[in-house]
């Protein structure tokens, strides 16, 4: 049986409850009663998931050094999160902004996404997936460019409460 998604992620941090916070505030992960900041660690959980935990935080401390992936070094560049809706893409956008954490937004076709940045630096991905039976062929077409986000015409195509695709948009077969 192959891989079907991601369960959880881990993420090596300077000040976890900072982060705690970061990530409560700006996607809406909650810690687990009873696993929250135990020893210089939290566990948190999205808040429509069923999962044990979604988001695992490790302290390694203020002196941390940034990490240097992408810049000479291998390493994972982000992790990505699914909303239901572009309503809640929107909204999320908005609190980024707040945050700060916004770095930017792309159409890639089949995917409408959000970049941000944690108070580490790390960066994550918020995005909404087209669902499969609204997969058209100029839509398959532009998966290959980036193109600046455009909520509000992607809204009134989509609309904002159509429920994305889930995993990979891919076109129903006959």
């Amino acid at each position: 049986m192959p891989v079907q998604r991601l369960n959880h992620a881990v993420l090596y941090v300077r000040d976890v409850k900072r982060s705690v916070q970061f990530y409560a505030d700006a996607l809406g992960f909650a810690p687990i009663d009873g696993m929250a900041e135990l020893r210089g660690a939290a566990f948190l959980r999205a808040g429509g998931s069923t999962n044990d935990h979604d988001l695992g935080l490790f302290e390694v401390g203020a002196g941390a050094l940034a990490s240097p992936a992408g810049r000479g070094a291998v390493g994972l560049y982000h992790l990505a999160w699914e909303v239901d809706t572009l309503d809640e893409l929107e909204r999320i956008e908005g609190v980024l902004s707040e945050l700060g954490a916004l770095a930017g937004a792309t159409d890639h076709g089949t995917t409408k996404a959000l970049y941000a940045k944690d108070p580490d630096g790390l960066e994550f991905e918020v995005s909404w997936l087209v669902p499969a039976e609204l997969l058209t062929q100029d839509i398959l077409d532009s998966r290959s460019t980036l193109a600046p986000l455009d909520l509000v015409k992607d809204k009134q195509r989509f609309g904002g409460q159509t429920r994305g695709g889930v995993g990979v948009s891919t076109p129903v077969s006959a």
